[in-house]
């Protein structure tokens, strides 16, 4: 996952970059302002509630509607001045499928490959490739409107690569997927950064972010609110703690006066105990229950996940409702 830039490398080039990108209907303002800088050959995930301009953020970047301010750059084509130049170099998944049900598999890609204007036998040559990248070559005759969910979501991303562009473009690709297709599709994205391609991901699974993404960035509002990786952002979230059990009263009591900071949990003989789960921490820890020569039965680390950060920064959920001020997020860039 993301590693540190040491000091003096140049920082990678930017695959999508926007400054100031706004966008309203009417009187109401969908993007405030937003900025964005994601390095070439990573997953970028932009997470929000409902209504909070993800998939507004995907259409302006993808060309499909205009900004009302700002500029932005994607695959090194100005948004606005060279939109042709922008939809040569991405392809876009959307929260649907955009499958020819009527058609098969293999006929889906080949459309896409005509439309494309590759040529049909290097059309031929990719829809062959893409169905065996995306292990349906096996049903590769067989018509769309058959297929389960995941392997829609499968055909459709394919259909995304047809023509090899730099950057796609996925909008909530799992929604309505069970568990297992969810993480098939995981897999596919891993290997196309991979490969190199650069990938600007919205999604309301959190644990979908956490799993894929070198960066993440939270919409609320038209504003991001806050931006870096899983374990930056969710370091900025206070309730990090230790949880201590014990078998016996006499134990329980002697580590609760060691720690008199620590919240009790009489019913249960634990206490749970303030930290960052660190190993320092926890090494200072075990030397006071040592010194109070109580011995616990048990303890375990818990720490906040993006949950508790979307939480936090959100509010209620309600697009709108969280925090405006951006999280103090140190840069950690591939």
């Amino acid at each position: 996952m993301p590693t540190s830039r040491r000091a003096g490398e140049a920082a990678p080039p930017a695959a999508v970059s926007a400054v100031g990108l706004r966008k309203s209907y009417g009187d109401k303002t969908v993007l405030d302002g937003i900025d964005l800088h994601i390095p070439a050959g990573t997953v970028f995930a932009l997470l929000g509630p409902n209504g909070a301009g993800k998939t507004t953020t995907v259409q302006i970047l993808s060309t499909l509607i205009g900004a009302d301010g700002g500029r932005a750059q994607v695959a090194g084509h100005d948004i606005a001045a060279s939109p042709d130049g922008v939809r040569a170099a991405i392809g876009v998944t959307g929260q649907f499928a955009a499958l020819d049900d009527l058609l098969t598999a293999e006929e889906n890609l080949l459309l896409m490959a005509d439309l494309l204007r590759l040529g049909r036998r290097d059309g031929r040559s990719r829809a062959r490739a893409l169905l065996e990248r995306f292990g349906i070559a096996d049903v590769g005759h067989k018509r769309a409107a058959t297929f389960s969910g995941g392997m829609r979501r499968r055909l459709d991303i394919a259909m995304t690569l047809v023509g090899d562009p730099q950057v796609i473009f996925l909008d909530e690709p799992t929604t309505g997927l069970d568990p297992r297709s969810r993480r098939t599709m995981w897999e596919t994205v891993r290997s196309l950064v991979e490969g190199g391609t650069t990938v600007f991901l919205t999604t309301q699974y959190l644990e979908e972010a956490d799993q894929l993404a070198d960066r993440i960035a939270v919409l609320d509002g038209g504003r991001i609110i806050a931006e870096g990786t899983a374990e930056a952002l969710k370091a900025q979230i206070p309730g990090s703690h230790v949880r201590l059990t014990f078998t016996g009263l006499a134990a329980y009591e002697s580590a609760a006066a060691a720690f008199p900071e620590a919240s009790r949990d009489d019913d249960n003989l634990a206490l749970r105990v303030a930290g960052d789960g660190g190993l320092d921490a926890l090494r200072a820890l075990l030397d006071r229950l040592d010194a109070a020569g109580a011995r616990a039965a048990g303890f375990s680390v818990h720490t906040p996940d993006l949950d508790d950060v979307f939480l936090a920064l959100t509010g209620d959920g309600t697009a709108g409702a969280g925090v405006r001020t951006p999280l103090p997020v140190k840069e950690t860039l591939r």
